[in-house]
């Protein structure tokens, strides 16, 4: 189902547990303006249709004491695509490596990682991230503070979107 296939209730419930997946079903039919079963049918269909990948709660590193947050660019001495495929699949054996995304551009890799601190984050990336087959590169920014963490999608954009294209 693309987004445009999504009606404006689909929308709706996307965008109402994305700013809050524990609220119950009842809440959620009362604030998209329709009863429950239809509603349950519905998010139901988003989960199997894969617009909604799951439900988690969003936790503190710092208070759960990781205080060192950092991204590492990664450059690969290869780019053929088994090459680029080993090392997102060693890149999701890494628990300090929290997020992985390949790039185009001067790099072809982006981590943001985590460690309680910074000597842990330096053994991982002295003994591991550097030490990794087809690995030519690292070039790491420590994180000072966070400006701004929105995690899904900004779904006044899409409305915009769709009543242009309507």
């Amino acid at each position: 189902m693309a987004a445009s296939k999504l009606d404006p209730i689909d929308r709706m419930i996307l965008a109402e547990l994305q700013a809050d997946g524990r609220m119950t079903n009842v809440e959620l039919a009362k604030r998209v303006g329709i009863s429950a079963p239809p509603c349950l049918r519905r998010v139901r269909t988003l989960e199997e249709a894969g617009y909604i990948r799951g439900y988690h709660a969003e936790v503190d590193a710092r208070a759960l004491g990781f205080e060192v947050q950092v991204f590492a660019n990664v450059g690969l001495v290869s780019q053929a695509e088994a090459d680029l495929s080993a090392f997102e699949a060693r890149c999701r054996e890494w628990p300090l490596v929290r997020e992985c995304h390949m790039l185009n551009g001067e790099v072809d890799f982006i981590l943001k990682c985590v460690a309680p601190d910074l000597s842990t984050f330096q053994t991982f990336l002295t003994e591991e991230l550097t030490a990794a087959d087809n690995v030519a590169s690292v070039k790491t920014s420590l994180v000072i503070r966070d400006a701004k963490h929105e995690p899904g999608v900004p779904f006044d954009v899409l409305e915009a979107r769709m009543t242009a294209q309507a």
